[in-house]
């Protein structure tokens, strides 16, 4: 772990309340997934040797709704005291924590759900250890959309959309096109990612997808903060 990520000293996650004092709870999650645009995604290792904390700071900075902390490299010690150091600050500044992989990690640092691949737990299990944490579900046809969605997927992502070096073993890439082809099928939210970057996200846009999964796109940015931004606003011009 990078030294700039032992920001919080902290062992146990309170419980993340609202401001009425109740628990946060899936549904309340899932009305805050439903005002998503850009979703950061993190990578130490792709971060212009920026720590992970550094870059949290960045797109909290830039208006991100929210974030996953996926660190394929971590032990799963380290990344659950980075995640509860993701956790206190993404708490206070009101945006949704995603773990990527671990259901235990996501409960135990309490955070706002839990984003499974194909070969992860299977979500039917996730949802039986995790009932108020919103789950994601990685997707590489309709036909792993849809049962996903059937399993109880509160957000399907399609992807990759373009050729990808961010994820060892990807599947290949379905093309901007497949947007428009799975979406009209799904009756949950739905996220894309994979290769997207300013240069053609306006593709992607185009067919439809509103919530846009990236990772070095916004982690190699000279300034993240602005690059999120800019992304956002780009996402804005196509919901008009």
């Amino acid at each position: 772990m990078a030294q700039g990520d032992r920001e919080v000293v902290s062992s146990i996650s309170c419980p993340r309340l609202l401001n009425n004092g109740d628990e946060m709870d899936r549904r309340t999650r899932k009305e805050m997934f439903e005002r998503v645009d850009i979703y950061p995604v993190t990578c130490e290792r792709l971060s212009a040797g920026r720590s992970n904390l550094e870059v949290l700071h960045a797109v909290i900075e830039g208006g991100a709704r929210i974030v996953q902390l996926r660190e394929k490299e971590y032990s799963k010690k380290d990344l659950y005291h980075l995640g509860l150091n993701f956790r206190e600050i993404t708490a206070k500044a009101g945006i949704l924590l995603i773990i990527n992989d671990h259901v235990d990690i996501a409960l135990a640092v309490d955070a706002d759900g839990v984003h499974l691949g194909q070969d992860d737990l299977p979500l039917k299990v996730a949802r039986q250890l995790a009932p108020e944490l919103l789950i994601g579900a990685s997707t590489h046809s309709l036909e792993q959309a849809l049962q996903a969605q059937k399993d109880g997927a509160d957000y399907i992502n399609i992807g990759p959309i373009f050729p990808t070096g961010t994820k060892e073993g990807a599947e290949g890439s379905l093309g901007s096109e497949a947007i428009a082809k799975l979406s009209p099928s799904l009756e949950v939210p739905f996220t894309v990612m994979g290769g997207i970057n300013e240069a053609n996200i306006d593709q992607v846009l185009a067919q439809g997808a509103r919530r846009v999964a990236m990772v070095t796109a916004i982690t190699r940015a000279t300034d993240i903060a602005a690059k999120v931004r800019s992304l956002k606003e780009k996402i804005s011009e196509f919901s008009i």
